[in-house]
């Protein structure tokens, strides 16, 4: 059964979808209010879809639960990751995706989009998706099972564009953790966009519009 999601539809009938992933702690709210910020008046119809992810105790933090698309044992997020955690996540990510193609929106018009445990999430499961993507947008985050990528990446998505932006003072995901994912994807050959921001683990008005710019290059078609 897919996940409990927060939708929002810019007009009638779209054929369009962004499916946003949130960050550690956060649901399907946290990024609600930047939806007018994002599109325009003039673009076809768009579903924002935005899951809940699933309540689960997290160890760095004394293992309170809370939503999490997997866990965190240490300070080190690269290391000793929740592989099982992680790949039940890209598994609910999928539902999601085959959910829209259910109804009536082609895979070539679905965004993936996540913000740091989201943006692992969507990152790791849009280059293994078997179906083609529009684009994907991680935001202040890194890609997991980095070491599984040749083996598991999916050509359907080998030339999907992505969308990757990060804080030159993010406190919580190193800038350079988000680099090193970006240069490894590109030394693989995917179109990776890449902006650097002066903030720490949050967006911004300069990141939100330029990502307004590529949605408008990917959907607004």
């Amino acid at each position: 059964m897919p996940l409990p999601c927060i939708e929002i539809e810019t007009g009638a009938a779209p054929r369009a979808a962004v499916i946003w992933l949130h960050g550690l702690g956060a649901d399907g709210h946290d990024f609600e209010p930047i939806v007018p910020e994002l599109v325009d008046s003039g673009w076809p119809p768009l579903r924002f879809v935005f899951p809940h992810a699933p309540v689960r105790p997290i160890t760095i933090n004394g293992g309170m639960p809370m939503r999490a698309w997997y866990d965190i044992s240490g300070l080190e997020i690269a290391q000793r990751q929740d592989e099982a955690g992680i790949r039940t996540s890209i598994g609910l990510l999928d539902e999601l995706i085959e959910r829209e193609c259910a109804r009536g929106v082609p895979s070539a018009r679905i965004v993936l989009a996540g913000f740091s445990q989201g943006g692992a999430i969507v990152l790791a499961g849009g280059i293994r998706q078997p179906r083609p993507l529009a684009g994907i947008v991680a935001l202040s985050t890194y890609l997991p099972m980095a070491e599984r990528t040749d083996a598991e990446a999916n050509a359907a998505n080998r030339a999907t564009p992505i969308f990757m932006a990060h804080g030159t003072l993010d406190p919580t995901i190193s800038h350079a953790l988000g680099e090193m994912s970006r240069a490894y994807l590109v030394q693989r050959g995917y179109a990776v966009e890449w902006h650097s921001y002066a903030m720490a683990h949050q967006v911004c008005g300069e990141e939100i519009a330029d990502l307004r710019h590529w949605l408008r290059a990917r959907l607004a078609a």
